[in-house]
Parts: C-alpha cells; structure tokens; sequence
C-alpha cells in the first residue's frame, strides 16, 4: 500500500509538472537554447544518435534474448513498443501540435540535429507526444522485473534522451514529459498483463524460444 500511494503521488506530480511545463513551454525552450554551447552540441547530437527507435529496439531485445532466464519478457516489450508507437501516432495525428521550431518565430534548429528527424518529419510532423520518450520510458518497468540495477542507468540514460529533444526544440518539455509518463504507464500495464496471464511465457515456450 505504502509503494503505490508513493507511485501516485509520483504520477500525480508529474502530472502537474507537465501542465506547468505547458504553460510555460516557449520560455522554457527559448531558455534551453540559450545555454548552448559546441561541447553540449556534441554531446545531446550523441545522446540523439544512439536514442535511435530502431537502435534502442534491438539493443533491448539482445539485452533480454542473451540470457534464457530473461527472455519471457521480450514479447512484452515488443508488444510495448508496437502499441506506445500506435498510441504516439494517433495523440500526434489528433492533437497535431507544431514543433517549437515551427511555433516560435525565429527559433533555430542546428541542421545537423534536424538531420535526425527529417526523414520522418513529413508523416510524423507533430510535437506532442514524443516519441523517444515514450519509448524509452515505456521500457522502464519491464526492465524492472529483470534488470533492477541497470533500470536506474536506463532512466538515466532516457532523462538524457528526453532533455535532447528539448535542447535542440525538437520538442517542448510537455512533449517529452507527456510522452514519459503515457510511455510509462503503458509498460507498467503490460508487465501487469504478463504477470497476471503470462501469456508471452506459454507462447515463448511454443516457439521454442524459452524453456
């Protein structure tokens, strides 16, 4: 009882810090690109990189394929995955929110962060949700049930991911903080489907996939 009030609470506040992120979005972002500098550059250009869905999606998946013990839980992530990138699409499609750099006048995107996306800007040509952060967080609590210590490296690693969209206006930070908490529910609630029905377990097991 103590862990889920603290987990609504957690929700809850992330809730409010997402509105409040929306009320002042523009200045947030106009002040994010204010701290730019050549080291930071490279560094999110990095992060943006390797933040990749299809690296992050086989990266993953080789995590929970290595080990016979772990790969039960690869059907949920796939499952987590397909279903926060239908759920991503349909919010962006419904809410079609310009991107800052869209919104704002004069906001510069670098060229090579743009670079990134712009092979999919024209069909996903929307801010909000984002996609790296639903991603990412989404695969939060199934690392959880396997991978206790390296979850807290992993939401390290998804906080860098997130900050980079803002840092380039790529997104506004309600992008990313809706996208989080939608991602995270999301893979909270399938690692409670699979425990309750393990159904990804009986079906591994016919495949031949796990023991």
């Amino acid at each position: 009882m103590k862990k889920r009030g603290i987990f609504v609470i957690s929700i809850v506040m992330s809730v409010i810090l997402a509105i409040i992120a929306f009320l002042y979005d523009k200045e947030i972002i106009k002040f994010v690109s204010s701290i730019r500098t050549d080291s930071l550059d490279y560094l999110f250009l990095s992060v943006l990189f390797i933040s990749n869905a299809y690296i992050i999606f086989f990266f993953l998946t080789t995590l929970f394929l290595w080990n016979n013990n772990h790969r039960k839980w690869v059907l949920p992530l796939w499952f987590t995955s397909f279903f926060v990138i239908g759920i991503g699409y349909l919010m962006k499609i419904i809410i079609a929110r310009p991107r800052p750099f869209q919104a704002i006048k004069g906001f510069y995107v670098l060229q090579i962060a743009f670079h990134f996306i712009r092979n999919n800007f024209n069909t996903w040509n929307f801010s909000f949700p984002s996609f790296q952060a639903l991603i990412v967080f989404s695969a939060l609590p199934i690392l959880g049930k396997e991978f206790k210590k390296f979850r807290y490296i992993w939401f390290v690693f998804a906080c860098l991911v997130v900050f980079s969209q803002v840092y380039f206006g790529i997104h506004y930070l309600s992008d990313v903080l809706g996208g989080a908490i939608i991602g995270y529910l999301i893979g909270l609630l399938m690692v409670k489907i699979e425990e309750k029905y393990g159904y990804s377990h009986v079906l591994m097991k016919r495949l031949g996939i796990s023991r």
